[in-house]
Formats: C-alpha cells, structure tokens, sequence
C-alpha cells in the first residue's frame, strides 16, 4: 500500500516571508493601488492556520481506511515544502542531477484554498528537478526544459466557487469530497497537463491577466509590446484594457468579454488575448468605442511595458509588471492524480 504525504501550506503569519516566494504560501497580495482589470483581488485570508482543516482530516480518515499510511504536513517556508518534495526524488545518476521517481509509493496530497497555493508547490517541484541549461541531460525531452514532474492530488479546502472565475480543480473536473480525492490518489490515473514557465522564475498553472481598474471599476489604459511566437497583438503603441495569458480557462472572459476562445491545459500552446479599444463612426457619424479583441496561440508569449507599472493577477497572485515578461509552455509537465 501507499504511503501518502497530505501537505497544507500555512499561513505567512506563522513564519515571516512565507512559502511560494514572493506571495507566501497564502497567493497573498503585493499592496498595490490599483486592481487588476475585472478582479476583487487575491485569495488572502484563506491561509490554513495550526488546526488542520476538516476536509484534510476527512482526506486523511479515508486513506487510513483504505490501508494507506498517512502523514499530514503543515509547510511554512520554501524549506518545508522541499523536505516534502525530497521524498519524491530518484535513485542517483550518472550527470548527479536530482531527478524524480515516478514509480515510486509515496503519493502527495497538496490541500490548496487557492490556485495560487498549488502552484507554489509546482514551483518548489521545478526548481528541484528542472536542470541548469549548461547540464541539460540527453534523455530530457526536446520541446522541454525539465523532465516529467511527480502527480499530485489535489484536495480543495473550499466549497466549489461560481461566478466567471473557478478555481483550476473546477476546470478540470477532479474531485471534491475528500473521499472522492482519496479514491483519485489510491485508485486513479495520472493526468498530465501542461505548465508555464516563465523568466521571472516561477509558473504558471492557469493563466494571468494583466491589467488594471481604478477605485471606481473603470479599466485604464497602459501600453505594452505583446508578441505570441513570432505573431505581434500589440506593438506597444495603442492603448491596451488587457491582457489575457492562458494556460486554462479560468481568465478566459473580462466582465462580459470573452477574451480566450478555448484555452487547453493538454493542448501543447498557450493562449493570448489583447483587449483594445478601437473608435469607430456610425452610419450617423456618431463616434463609439468598441472592444477589439486580438488573439494568437502559440509556444511562448512576451509582454513588454513601454512605461509605469502594470499590475496582474498570475493564478490569483498579485504583482506588478515593470519590465519584459515571457512565458513559455511545458507540454505535458506535470499531472494530477484523477480518478
């Protein structure tokens, strides 16, 4: 039988600077003045504190029901949550790179109350396993920079969320009882998904929306030079309301907008979108202005401010944009345990 690591990232109050790396471990907000463009803000106040919650012990009592040995971590900084991921680590190779064992008989159960928490876990997974480009080894797929990550299951601390913005569990249709998420990692299958990397050294899951509204909901202009491959939405000299980078659907509309027509998180491409706003003239002469939206698909996308600061939610994680940003896909990097 298994052995199962149920892993709960805790709160940035319990240890200064938090996991995850510049969010902490809660996907906390940066203490911007403006909000990203259709967006309430992060997911604070969600963080797990020193009880663990009822849905991770009932995840628990399943798995001991089912034989399995289970260990309920709480992490609080990059380091605990690397001490966790070091149990998913291979037998010793040649290059001496630290590479996963896939078929190994400890599972990881990362209970998230946000996206931006479960990426704060890939990203710990990525920057254990994914090579120096200077040791990149020859059995390391050519379309990649970093070698299949180990699944994890997924366990939701919340109810499931309506509105226009669902959490990724909900995209991709897994599982929400505990129960049912202990089913998934015991008796499931692996289903591997593609993941973003980008050149600010973390991932990206889901997707981001770049821009920003003032106090009153009313979208502001910026401007940025957006390339998708060797396709151009924006060349920085016309006014932009958004940005759309999607890996999933979850910043795939804007208010009543659609911005992203079918973003695929098994697909291989990622999915860009520009809003822009475009004059036009009535039969009349009367002047009105309509949403443009520019779209393209591709391997990687590149966002370059041409001035000030653009704000962005990234798996719900605020920040702010102040140079040249580029983000670039991993086919099939990384998995979910689903039943």
């Amino acid at each position: 039988m298994y052995d199962v690591v149920l892993l709960t990232l805790g709160s940035e109050r319990d240890a200064p600077g938090g996991c995850g790396s510049g969010g902490a471990c809660c996907g906390g907000a940066t203490g911007t003045d403006t909000k990203p463009t259709g967006q309430t803000g992060g997911d604070t106040g969600h963080c797990a504190t020193e009880r663990p919650r009822v849905p991770v012990l009932a995840c628990a009592d399943a798995l001991n029901a089912r034989g399995a040995r289970v260990e309920m971590v709480t992490a609080r900084s990059d380091a605990e949550i690397d001490a966790v991921l070091a149990r998913f680590d291979g037998p010793a190779r040649p290059d001496s790179l630290t590479w996963p064992d896939l078929d190994g008989k400890t599972r990881l159960v990362v209970a998230t109350a946000s996206d931006g928490q479960l990426r704060a876990v890939l990203r710990r997974l990525v920057k254990r396993y994914a090579p120096a480009p200077s040791k990149r080894p020859a059995d390391l797929p050519g379309n990649r920079t970093l070698p299949d990550l180990p699944p994890v299951a997924v366990l939701p601390l919340d109810p499931a969320r309506g509105g226009t913005h669902r959490d990724l569990a909900a995209q991709l249709g897994l599982p929400r009882d505990p129960a049912a998420v202990a089913a998934a990692v015991l008796d499931g299958t692996p289903r591997r998904l593609d993941l973003l990397r980008n050149d600010g050294g973390s991932v990206t899951l889901d997707g981001a929306l770049l821009g920003a509204a003032d106090d009153d909901g009313r979208p502001l202009h910026w401007r940025a030079r957006v390339e998708v491959d060797d396709t151009i939405l924006s060349n920085g000299d016309e006014p932009l309301l958004a940005c759309a980078v999607g890996n999933a659907g979850g910043y795939a509309t804007l208010d009543d907008v659609a911005l992203l027509s079918a973003p695929d998180p098994a697909d291989g491409q990622v999915e860009v979108a520009v809003a822009v706003p475009v004059v036009v003239r009535s039969a009349l002469g009367r002047k009105r202005v309509r949403l443009e939206v520019r779209r393209a698909r591709g391997r990687a996308v590149s966002v370059l401010p041409r001035e000030g600061k653009v704000p962005y939610l990234d798996d719900g994680v605020e920040g702010e944009l102040t140079r040249k940003r580029s983000w670039w896909i991993e086919p099939a990097a990384w998995a979910v345990w689903s039943s």
